[in-house]
Order: structure tokens, then C-alpha cells, then sequence
């Protein structure tokens, strides 16, 4: 357990002079101006914590890992280094056509557990959608145009709604014993800069997506009234400010600003493209009162054995700009019960990188889910 202050988040926080004021005004320009106290709590305090700390998150981390799939309070992260992540990702892909299990073999009864799970523990939940193509009936990385036709007038657009009305049945879902609406930084359409997603840039025109976008938000808050949602944006890798901004739908829809990154992570002598990159996103966050993040990142199957504390660690901490994000996130460990593991993000149990994973865990500014100095949701 790393050492903090007793109220942390209710002292202004001076150690870096360069560090800016967090807007105390923030939460009421959320996208939604019901959002639940909880959720309205987690933009606060992440807003707050970011200027001290960054929070790490895995995807998938509760439900499998390599070697072992839905063992009760596993997770690789666990294992290694003695916590879980404090930010959980999950996927719904599938949720659309009200199918019993998500695009990587994940049951939604269960991950409705272990989401629960994670929110009691005080863990921060982020939920992904990759809804397969509308118009094709091909998974979400078939690029047949789709968007146009799930649009008001368009020729899907019932069965869009009706896709939509299935992911507020799922969200709703998400209750703690008490009753709260477990908060969920819900991130739909992302990495809509490529073009290997049916919402990506060679598929749709700029102002489709953002119609898309802002159909999505508003109907999922204001005809399902699901008010316990933060709402992000992220790019892939980008160029410049206007690139990263070309599909950006309005600050009146978006509430988390990231970006996901592999390519740019994978050796230290990219590490100036990567924090170029994080900077700009920073800096576009603050400017409109929104949460920095980096949403998706990793190397996979970890062939460097330092990667964390060589590579990772140092991109992240690179400057005073860099280290304002609230989160970063790498992505899943796919290899339950496999005898050659491939695909991983998190180290394993035995892994070379272990021991560099857990030097990763144990620096003062990166934080896990047992590292929280308080319940993120008060």
C-alpha cells in the first residue's frame, strides 16, 4: 500500500507549479446534467487525481488470464504483483444481436458480476463496444459501409435503435448491492481515425461519425434516460491537433478525452512520437474541462522483459504535460489454458517481465486498485 495524505482529494494540489487549476465548475458541463452523484463523483475525483497519480487498467483482467479462465478473485495482475488493475476494460460486441456471450467468449451474466465486483472494491469500469457491421452482418472489422444506413432516414436505422436499446438493457444491469448505477466510462466507435473498423475514416465522412456519435449519446441518455455514463473519445495514433480532432463530435458529448497507441509504445526510440502524442491530447482535454487518458496501449506478448519500467514508465512520465492523464490502459491476455502464450498484455506468473511489472506497480505516481486512497465514487 503506497503512502498518501489524509483527505488528498480535498486539498488544492500545489506540488507542481506548472500544473493546472481543475476547474471546480467541471462536472456540471458533463454530457449529461442528470448523471448520477457517483458518476458525477468519478469525474471529480479522477479530474483531481490525475494531477498526482495515474491510474493502470487491463482489459478483460477479472474474467481469464494465461493458463486459467474465470477463477474467482484471479487476475494476472493479481498474481504478479499483488493487486488487481484499478481501471477494468470490458467489451459488449455481441450485446446487439442480445446474444448470451461478447465477441471474445466472455458471458455477460458474469461480466456483470465482475464488474460489480470491481466497483465495490472501488476500481473505475470502461466498456468498449465492437458491434458488428449492420449492413453485412460482418463483424465490427468488416469495412462494407454501414454508418450512413443506421442513421435517421437510413435503411438500418430501426434495427440500429433496437441494437441500442439492448446496450441500455445491459447497462442497466449494472447495480451495486445498494442500488447505486455502477458509473462506466463508456467509449463506443473508437479508434474511428483508421479505417479497419466499419466507422472508420475511409467508410464514413467526418460529419457522418459525428452524427453517429452524437445519436448514440443521445439516445442512450436522453430516450433511455442511463444517466450514469461518462462518455470518451479516442482516436488511434494521429498526426497533429487537427488530425486527433477531425471526427472530435462536440464537448457537449464527450466527457474523456484518449487516445489508443501500440505502435508508438513498442521501443524507446519512438517514445518522442508517443509523447508528442499524449501531450497534444492532454492539452485539448484541459482546454475543454474534459479527463485525459490513454485509453488503449500495451506491447504485446512482452518480448522485452523491461518494457514497463524501460519503455512504458518513462513515456508516460516524460513531462509534466504527459503525466496529467487520469488512466492508461493495455489491453487483454487472451492465452486461458494455452500451452505457448501469444497474446498478453499484463505479465504472467513466472513471465521474465514479472519482475519488471512489479517494479512498474510499486512507483509512487502509477496506481493500482489497492493503491486508491479513498473510494472514487464519494
Amino acid at each position: 500500500m503506497k503512502p498518501f495524505f489524509a483527505g488528498l482529494l480535498y486539498i488544492s494540489f500545489i506540488t507542481l507549479s506548472c500544473q493546472p487549476d481543475v476547474d471546480s465548475t467541471t462536472t456540471s458541463m458533463l454530457v449529461d446534467e442528470n448523471a448520477t452523484a457517483e458518476t458525477r463523483a468519478l469525474f471529480n475525483n479522477l479530474n483531481q487525481m490525475r494531477l498526482e497519480y495515474i491510474l493502470f487498467g487491463a482489459q478483460d483482467a477479472l474474467a481469464y488470464g494465461v493458463h486459467w479462465k474465470r477463477e474467482p478473485g484471479r487476475s494476472d495482475a493479481m498474481d504478479v504483483a499483488g493487486s488487481h488493475p484499478a481501471v477494468y476494460g470490458w467489451e459488449i460486441g455481441h450485446i446487439e444481436h442480445g446474444n448470451e456471450v461478447n465477441l471474445d467468449g466472455v458471458r455477460f451474466s458474469e461480466m456483470i458480476g465482475w464488474i460489480k465486483e470491481g466497483y465495490e472494491r472501488g476500481g473505475v469500469i470502461t466498456i468498449s463496444w465492437h458491434a458488428d457491421n449492420p449492413v453485412s452482418g460482418g463483424s465490427a472489422w468488416d469495412t462494407t459501409p454501414a454508418v450512413s444506413s443506421i442513421l435517421p432516414g437510413g435503411k438500418h436505422h430501426s434495427m440500429f435503435n433496437e441494437w441500442l436499446d439492448r446496450v441500455g438493457e445491459f447497462l442497466r444491469q449494472l447495480q451495486s448491492d445498494n442500488g447505486e448505477m455502477i458509473p462506466v466510462i463508456f467509449r463506443p466507435w473508437h479508434e474511428m481515425n483508421g479505417s479497419w473498423f466499419w466507422w472508420g475514416r475511409e467508410l464514413c465522412s467526418p460529419e457522418e461519425f459525428h452524427r453517429l456519435y452524437r445519436y448514440t449519446v443521445k439516445y442512450l441518455r436522453d430516450h433511455l434516460e442511463i444517466n450514469h455514463l461518462l462518455y470518451a473519445y479516442s482516436p488511434d495514433r494521429f498526426s497533429d491537433e487537427e488530425d486527433y480532432l477531425e471526427r472530435y463530435p462536440g464537448d457537449k458529448y464527450v466527457d474523456i478525452l484518449g487516445y489508443d497507441d501500440y505502435g508508438s509504445l513498442i521501443c524507446a526510440e519512438r517514445r518522442d512520437v508517443f509523447v508528442r502524442q499524449l501531450e497534444t491530447v492532454v492539452r485539448i482535454a484541459e482546454e475543454r474541462n474534459k479527463i485525459p487518458a490513454l485509453t488503449e496501449s500495451g506491447f504485446n506478448a512482452l518480448p522485452d522483459s523491461t518494457w514497463y519500467t524501460q519503455v512504458y514508465l518513462p513515456g508516460l512520465l516524460a513531462t509534466d504535460v504527459t503525466r496529467r492523464i487520469a488512466y492508461a490502459q493495455v489491453w487483454r491476455n487472451a492465452n486461458a489454458k494455452t500451452d505457448h502464450p501469444n497474446h498478453f498484455y499484463v505479465p504472467y506468473k513466472g513471465h521474465p517481465a514479472a519482475s519488471d511489472f512489479i517494479q512498474f506497480r510499486n512507483h509512487p505516481v502509477i496506481l493500482f486498485e489497492d493503491d486508491l486512497p479513498l473510494r472514487l465514487y464519494d
